[in-house]
């Protein structure tokens, strides 16, 4: 390129669907996303997804979603995590839109979220409508 060229945006992370994830990555994630995270494995939560998302940048790991679901209809986004170096460039949506995606394809006909009042917006933003629902701490 000449001088002055434009080189435009950085390109985004790169999304794949159910790739393998090892625990010390998604360790690592989680404790740079969540300061309270404390290790563990995620063998038993991705043994019974249906789908989830990951994002890398220079194959680190800098996003992820889950999806549960109920085996049927149902589906349920969990854990929408992105690395704070990469917050507020929309990699949050691409995750959980690719994540509805994922749902859809694997014949998930309702895609649920629960989240706190500061997150309405973000959630909007993907595609989501509020809702009433009822919630038991157990």
């Amino acid at each position: 390129m000449g001088a002055g060229a434009e080189l435009g945006p950085e390109p985004g992370p790169e999304l794949e669907v159910r790739p393998a994830l090892a625990d010390a990555e998604l360790n690592a994630l989680f404790a740079a996303a969540w300061p309270e995270h404390e290790d563990v494995s995620f063998a038993p939560v991705l043994e019974r997804s249906l789908a989830w998302v990951a994002a890398r940048r220079d194959g680190r790991l800098v996003g992820y979603v889950n999806v549960a679901w109920d085996g049927r209809a149902h589906a349920f986004i969990l854990d929408t995590t992105v690395h704070p170096q990469e917050r507020r460039r929309g990699l949050g949506v691409r995750l959980v839109r690719a994540a509805a995606g994922a749902a859809r394809e694997r014949g998930a006909q309702w895609l649920h979220v629960d989240y706190e009042p500061h997150l309405a917006g973000f959630y909007e933003r993907c595609g989501f409508r509020p809702t009433a629902a009822g919630l038991l701490a157990l």
